[in-house]
């Protein structure tokens, strides 16, 4: 069977986001209709295809049982009760027609149907409409006298099943076998041909797999390279907008003016992006006034639209070159961001970059730095928000501030960390790569966490519209890789009167929270180390992954559960209270042992200091077997109890180990 939803030009982006879950859902309904089958799915801006090898006529017929309520309670005195009438309304029979079963040791009233089977000729047309109905797009419309939506009028259906059209009305359309080919190559309609169905198509102008779009696009991006001893940047998200904007794609190489080199690479790079979909090229590492586009074209000759495209291009150049020279006679000033709301209930982003100052402040004192460059980042970090370039690229700020800043004769430090403050972006992006780039991503990221759980705007399930989550892991990421020595806990408080009162250790946990993301170890381990006495996150981290080694060591399992006896031991146990030994109340070579053994360990290196705390095993076994532990002496029963205390105290130094599961 062949299905084909043909639609005027989809918005490759709401498509994109929609593509993982296309397949999906139409496997749903198939399953729901009871003709699950496999089958191929294919898209370009013009159509929805599947293509299924195998697909039956009609769906089984289905045995359905219907368990009623026990016999004692159907009949009082030999008449029907409500539960029995009841049960017999829901079967749609008689009450003599109901039988009996024994069900879980109880005789019931029983009752089993056959209900036939669907002709898919019959449902195909429900099925295509609650599948295009359950598709989530973004923002739909609707068009002619329809009271559906889709994301773009829906054209024509085509639905053959072994050579015959299978007729059903959908959106207004009326299925059948005829279909549009490249726009190119005929207006007409033509019949189809299922066969070999995208063989068919590309006589008619259409490469249907996504696949094969790509695969010609960057065959003959190979060929621009070598003829033309260039590079060409193979941006993914473009390249994937590229084969879902085209049914036909051809790779053609232009040229631009070598006036507008002049302008930042980036500039050039996205205008051509954003508004024209090139890809730049590149020469000896070097950007050229060159870019590649794909035609979604049938021809032989390619010159009119190559020079076509040149043309367009141009203006869009000359606009970035205006704002370029615009921004640089006006320089980076904060004048305006009073008038930006940063959110609501916190001021503008001028007020933003008040509170950042003073967390700038705190965030040297705390550190000890003596970075120069820090508080002018941060004082003219959103200037160039009010540039004519960024206001035209967003995705530019920061980008443009560096080249503003230099402009502007402020320190290489300055400039890049204006750059910098955004980083990581993602969750796979580097970290900022100089010291005054570090400091204001970390300051900025903690001013955006806490101003907005200040005002109660915190990440619920899996919405975070704020990227607050990013922020997080951008701040933990950056703190493990650059190795620096911060207490969340005692940051915040030092910061927080910035900001209206809130419960801050949502924060702290919130930050916590991205560890168990970062690390794919044994969630257990983290919580451990979490409820542990270390509070530096660095340190944490460390001792999550010294945690997580000697968790994989050979014997572990066996080693830990001697430790799960020593956490239940203290479990009632002041923990926070330095237990106190007693050599002399020692009464049995193996306590005398076991506090010896343990005396022995100095190391402050978490991954052997724990390697050692978990080698007391045979000690404590020893101590286990032979002693016990309370004693009808009050005082050595306690002396048992703060010796025990004091091995798991050290735990506590890297992790709660009572938290671990095995």
């Amino acid at each position: 069977m062949l299905l084909e939803i043909g639609v005027e030009e989809l918005p490759a982006w709401p498509l994109l986001k929609e593509l993982k879950n296309i397949e999906p859902k139409w496997k749903k309904i198939l399953e729901e209709y009871k003709f699950s089958s496999d089958f191929d799915f294919y898209y370009t801006p013009r159509r929805l295809v599947f293509i299924h090898k195998n697909i039956e006529d009609k769906s089984e017929d289905i045995e359905e049982e219907l368990f009623g309520p026990p016999v004692m309670a159907a009949f009082k005195d030999g008449e029907p009760t409500k539960a029995a009438l009841g049960f017999a309304s829901k079967c749609g029979v008689d009450l003599d027609k109901l039988e009996r079963q024994e069900k879980k040791g109880k005789e019931v009233l029983y009752f089993s149907k056959t209900i036939e089977g669907k002709l898919l000729k019959d449902v195909l047309g429900q099925m295509v409409e609650e599948f295009l109905k359950s598709l989530k797009f973004g923002k739909m419309m609707k068009w002619g006298s329809l009271d559906e939506q889709f994301i773009r009028p829906i054209r024509w259906i085509v639905a053959v099943k072994d050579g015959k059209a299978l007729n059903f009305s959908c959106f207004g359309v009326q299925s059948g076998n005829k279909t549009f080919g490249h726009r190119q190559n005929s207006y007409e309609m033509v019949d189809v041909q299922t066969a070999d169905y995208k063989n068919f198509l590309k006589e008619q102008g259409v490469l249907l797999d996504p696949e094969d779009r790509l695969n010609k696009v960057l065959e003959e991006i190979k060929t621009i390279e070598k003829e033309s001893g260039v590079e060409v940047q193979l941006d993914e998200e473009l390249l994937q907008e590229v084969v879902a904007i085209t049914e036909h794609p051809t790779a053609l190489l232009g040229e631009f003016d070598k006036e507008f080199l002049t302008l930042p690479p980036e500039v050039i790079i996205t205008s051509m992006k954003e508004h024209q979909r090139y890809f730049a090229v590149n020469k000896d590492g070097k950007l050229t006034n060159n870019f590649v586009v794909a035609a979604n074209s049938l021809t032989e000759d390619f010159s009119l639209i190559r020079s076509g495209n040149e043309k367009v291009l141009k203006p869009r150049l000359k606009d970035g070159m205006f704002f370029w020279e615009n921004d640089l006679r006006n320089g980076l000033k904060n004048d305006g961001l009073e008038s930006l709301v940063f959110a609501e209930g916190l001021g503008s982003v001028a007020d933003k970059v008040k509170r950042e100052m003073e967390i700038g402040k705190v965030l040297l004192e705390t550190l000890k730095s003596d970075d120069k460059d820090l508080l002018r980042a941060i004082e003219i970090s959103r200037a160039d928000l009010m540039t004519e370039m960024v206001y035209e690229f967003t995705e530019l700020q920061g980008v443009m501030g560096e080249y503003y800043a230099k402009a502007q004769n402020e320190s290489d430090g300055v400039a890049l960390a204006i750059k910098e403050q955004y980083m990581p972006a993602g969750e796979d992006d580097d970290v900022p790569s100089s010291q005054t780039g570090t400091l204001i991503s970390i300051v900025t990221k903690f001013d955006s966490i806490m101003a907005l759980f200040s005002v109660g705007k915190i990440p619920t399930g899996s919405k975070d519209p704020l990227a607050l989550r990013r922020a997080a892991n951008g701040i933990v990421k950056i703190i493990i890789e650059k190795k620096i020595d911060l207490n969340i806990q005692s940051f915040v408080d030092k910061i927080s009167h910035l900001y209206k009162d809130f419960d801050k250790s949502k924060v702290v946990e919130f930050i916590n929270e991205r560890l168990f993301n970062i690390y794919s170890v044994n969630p257990s381990i983290v919580t451990a180390v979490l409820n542990a006495n270390e509070k530096d996150l660095l340190k944490v981290a460390e001792n999550i992954e010294a945690v997580a080694e000697v968790s994989n060591s050979e014997g572990f399992k066996e080693k830990f559960s001697t430790f799960k006896r020593v956490a239940n031991i203290i479990k009632d146990l002041d923990t926070s209270v330095v237990p106190r030994v007693d050599t002399l109340l020692f009464k049995e070579i193996s306590e005398k042992k076991l506090w010896e053994t343990y005396s022995k360990i100095e190391s402050t290196q978490k991954k052997v200091l724990l390697a050692e705390l978990f080698n007391l095993k045979e000690s404590l076994d020893n101590f286990f077997d032979s002693v016990m532990v309370n004693d009808k002496d009050e005082a050595i029963k306690r002396n048992r109890q703060n010796l025990i205390a004091t091995i798991y105290n050290r735990f506590l130094d890297i992790a709660d180990i009572k938290e671990i599961s095995v």
